[in-house]
C-alpha cells in the first residue's frame, strides 16, 4: 500500500507542470489557428510562440492560485502552496537528524 500511495504522491508532484505543458500546448494550437490567416511565416510563428507561453503561464498561475486557495487539494497532492513537492513524510521514521544516519563517530 505503501508505493500506491508514493505513485500517487508522483503524479501530484508532477502534475503542476504537465498542467502548464498542457495549457501551453492549446494555446499554441490556437496561436496557429490565428496565426494561418498571416502572409508573412515569420509573425505567424511569433503570434502562436506568444499564445502559447502565454497562455501556458496563465494556466500555470491560476492552478498555483487554486493550491494556494485549497489545502485539501494540496494535502492529496503532497505538494506546498509553490507546487513543489512536500517530502515530509517520506522521510524514514527514526530519523530525526543527519548525525543518526552517520551512526556513532
Amino acid at each position: 500500500m505503501r508505493w500506491v500511495r508514493l505513485v500517487v504522491r508522483v503524479f501530484g508532484w508532477l502534475l503542476t507542470p504537465f498542467l502548464a505543458w498542457a495549457a501551453s500546448f492549446f494555446g499554441a494550437v490556437g496561436g496557429a489557428l490565428i496565426a494561418m490567416r498571416l502572409p508573412d511565416p515569420f509573425h505567424g510563428l511569433a503570434v502562436m510562440s506568444l499564445c502559447g507561453a502565454a497562455t501556458g503561464f496563465a494556466g500555470l498561475i491560476v492552478w498555483l492560485r487554486y493550491l494556494r486557495r485549497s489545502p485539501e487539494v494540496r494535502q492529496a497532492l503532497a505538494v506546498s502552496e509553490d507546487g513543489t513537492p512536500d517530502t515530509a513524510e517520506l522521510s524514514l521514521p527514526g530519523l530525526s537528524s543527519p548525525s543518526s544516519v552517520l551512526g556513532p563517530e
